[in-house]
C-alpha cells in the first residue's frame, strides 16, 4: 500500500492511465508503462508526444477522488491508453508528430494540445457509452499527427462528434468504408413501424440535416409527387463528415457494430 502511494506521488497520471484497465482492458497498463517507464518497452513514442500525454494525465488526475467520479476517472484513463495505442500504430505507419506550435506551451504555460486533451477527457468522463471512449482517445492521437488540422478545427470536430449518438458514429463509419464494404442497395423505409427502425432513420436524417452526410434530406415536390427513395448506397461523407470520421478514426469501428446499425436502418 505504501509503495502504491509513493508511486502515485511520483507519477500521479500513471495511476489514472492504469485505472483505464476497467474500460480498455490490460492494454491500459502497457500504455501506462510506455508513457511513464518506457525503458523496458520494445516500442517508443515521440518524446514530445509522450511528454504531452503524461502532462495531460497528470493534470487530469489532480481532482480529489469520489465515489461518483470513479467510473468517469476510469474512462479518462482509458482514453489516454487508447491515445497511446493509436500513437504507436501511427508511428509504425510513418505518420510523424506535427512540428508546429500544437504541442508547445504558450500563454499561461498551456499548449493548444493541452486544451484539446482536457476537452477530450471531459467528454470521455461524461459518456455512458464506454465503447466511444476508444475513439475519443484516438482523436488525441490523430490530431497530434495532423498538421493540416489547426486547433480550432480539432475543437470543431470534437464538438460535432460529441453531439452525435453512438449509432450516428457507426453510420459514419459504415459510409466511410463504402469502398471496401459496399452499402445496401435496398431503400430505407420511409415510415417504419418499429421503434428501432424509426430511431435509426431519425439518426440518419439528422446526419443529413446537419451536413455530415450527402445527399441532404429530400424536400417535398410541387404537386405532391413521390419523393425519391434513399438507399444506403447513395450516401457519401461531406467535409464535416470526413472531419469527424478522420478524427475519431472510425475505420476502427467493429464490423459487427456496422452490420447491426445497417440492420436497424433496414427495419
Amino acid at each position: 500500500m505504501i509503495d502504491g502511494v509513493e508511486q502515485r506521488e511520483r507519477a500521479p497520471g500513471r495511476a489514472l492511465v492504469e485505472a483505464g484497465e476497467l474500460v480498455a482492458g490490460s492494454m491500459a497498463r502497457g500504455a501506462a508503462g510506455l508513457l511513464f517507464d518506457p525503458a523496458p518497452a520494445r516500442v517508443r513514442l515521440d518524446a514530445g508526444l509522450a511528454a504531452w500525454l503524461r502532462r495531460t494525465a497528470d493534470a487530469a488526475d489532480t481532482e480529489p477522488p469520489s465515489p461518483a467520479s470513479t467510473r468517469g476517472r476510469c474512462r479518462a484513463g482509458a482514453a489516454l491508453a487508447f491515445a497511446t495505442e493509436l500513437s504507436v500504430t501511427r508511428a509504425a505507419q510513418g505518420r510523424t508528430v506535427r512540428t508546429d506550435a500544437y504541442l508547445l506551451p504558450g500563454p499561461g504555460e498551456r499548449a493548444p494540445a493541452d486544451e484539446v486533451g482536457e476537452a477530450v477527457l471531459l467528454a470521455a468522463r461524461a459518456t455512458a457509452e464506454e465503447w466511444r471512449v476508444r475513439h475519443l482517445g484516438y482523436l488525441l492521437a490523430e490530431a497530434a499527427v495532423s498538421p493540416d488540422l489547426d486547433p480550432a478545427v480539432v475543437h470543431r470536430g470534437l464538438r460535432l462528434a460529441t453531439g452525435l449518438t453512438g449509432r450516428q458514429w457507426v453510420l459514419l463509419a459504415a459510409v466511410g468504408r463504402r469502398e471496401r464494404v459496399p452499402l445496401p442497395m435496398t431503400p430505407v423505409p420511409q415510415d417504419p413501424r418499429g421503434w428501432t427502425a424509426w430511431g435509426a432513420l431519425e439518426d440518419l436524417a439528422e446526419l443529413q440535416r446537419d451536413g455530415l452526410l450527402d445527399p441532404p434530406p429530400a424536400t417535398p415536390r410541387p404537386g405532391g409527387a413521390a419523393l425519391p427513395r434513399l438507399r444506403p448506397a447513395d450516401l457519401r461523407l461531406t467535409r464535416r463528415g470526413v472531419l469527424v470520421h478522420r478524427l475519431l478514426a472510425l475505420d476502427f469501428v467493429r464490423d459487427r457494430a456496422v452490420a447491426d446499425a445497417l440492420a436497424d436502418l433496414a427495419g
